[in-house]
């Protein structure tokens, strides 16, 4: 008797029978959105989750990628449904590494939307945009041989007109959903500004598979007004993730701080060993809102290079924020909204991160400044080497 292979699965088959038609979805980034992540962010309502995001050759490279898998790429059976992505620029090292996968996860997805600099310097994520050739080709290959459908996850253009056809062509390379961040790549750091859901809106109504929409997500409310001004499928959040785990869940006031960071650090070390590092990375975006007022926690964590040190942090701010609460109250941060619809929570609660505004000159007079003091620290240097150099001849002779 043989055995038939499962059918794969296309479109919205694919988003409804076996993504279960998410709504709430965490957002691949780099070590962040590794597994412990992914369980504490599916218990407070997460309906999908990426891994963060792969490089392809260092993932599959048949001589030192066990080692970078390792560090980077666990899962179970109760991580699901998950997406595993990738970048790449080489549709033949993007299927070897897609198939280490495809019998783990539910979908590989192409990053095309990274904008950092590395990523230009690795020709990879939205520096690929403008070569719809090589795109085509990558998805193209993965949608003939893998088990599981690709997807891809891009930026938009200036033109919505370009947007729309960069989507066609994805759509048509063969990925079988579409997330769109709706930020142009040079929107990014102090530079990043507000999506565009208009792009994303467009976007949704040109295509036939399903839309993720990225970008905007602050509280548990813009899901659903994100949904009913674009049409999306489903809603994806990264930096509102990060801040607050707990952003798809409905709830009068966020999270404690300290109850996430607890929560989480007990998943690491009861459930998913997770690197150091990691851990501290979450640490300071879920504390941000209270680190300048306990500016000597912030030093210990800055610090702090392993597990019990990482905990013993907490347990600390635990304890200052706990007594913060109880002297101050919450009478003036609980939830109030300013003209801008920003709303005014308690720092021991979880809460969106905001950049701080560039001054006018977009930073020009501080990096000149430190440009003149990297000179006159080089000048300085040079100046005691030969001294040092003069003071060796002389015993020399």
């Amino acid at each position: 008797m043989t055995t038939s292979t499962p059918k794969k699965l296309s479109g919205y088959d694919f988003f409804r029978e076996t993504l279960r038609s998410p709504k709430f979805i965490v957002a691949p980034m780099v070590d962040q959105s590794e597994q412990a992540w992914r369980i504490l962010s599916r218990r407070y309502n997460a309906d999908l989750c990426y891994t963060p995001m792969f490089h392809a050759k260092l993932f599959s490279d048949p001589t030192h990628g066990y080692k970078y898998r390792d560090e980077q790429w666990s899962t179970d059976k109760e991580d699901r449904p998950l997406i595993v992505q990738f970048c790449a620029n080489d549709p033949e090292i993007l299927l070897r590494a897609a198939k280490l996968v495809e019998n783990d996860c539910d979908a590989v997805d192409l990053n095309l939307g990274c904008p950092q600099h590395i990523a230009k310097r690795g020709h990879y994520g939205s520096y690929l945009q403008d070569e719809w050739d090589l795109i085509t080709r990558m998805i193209s290959l993965l949608h003939q041989e893998l088990a599981i459908p690709v997807t891809a996850k891009i930026r938009v253009f200036e033109s919505v007109e370009k947007t729309i056809a960069y989507a066609k062509m994805v759509e048509a390379a063969g990925a079988q959903m579409l997330t769109v961040h709706g930020r142009l790549r040079e929107q990014k750091g102090h530079h990043t500004g507000l999506a565009d859901w208009d792009k994303i809106k467009a976007v949704k109504q040109a295509v036939k598979i399903p839309v993720i929409a990225n970008g905007n997500i602050l509280y548990y409310e813009d899901v659903q007004r994100c949904i009913d001004y674009t049409g999306v499928d489903g809603v994806m959040s990264a930096e509102g993730n990060l801040y607050n785990p707990a952003i798809f869940t409905q709830r009068p006031l966020p999270p404690c701080t300290w109850e996430m960071a607890q929560e989480y650090l007990e998943i690491c070390r009861d459930m998913c060993p997770t690197r150091p590092g990691v851990m501290k990375a979450h640490l300071f975006k879920i504390f941000q809102p209270s680190l300048s007022h306990h500016t000597d926690i912030r030093a210990r964590l800055a610090t702090a290079n392993s597990f019990d040190q990482l905990w013993d942090v907490t347990m600390a701010m635990k304890e200052r924020l706990e007594h913060d609460r109880q002297s101050t109250g919450e009478a003036d941060g609980s939830g109030q909204a300013d003209e801008k619809g920003i709303r005014r929570y308690a720092h021991w609660r979880c809460q969106p991160y905001f950049r701080p505004a560039l001054p006018a000159d977009h930073g020009k007079a501080k990096g000149e400044q430190r440009k003149l003091e990297r000179l006159a620290q080089a000048a300085t240097e040079e100046a005691v080497g030969a001294k040092q150099e003069v003071a060796s001849a002389s015993s020399v002779a």
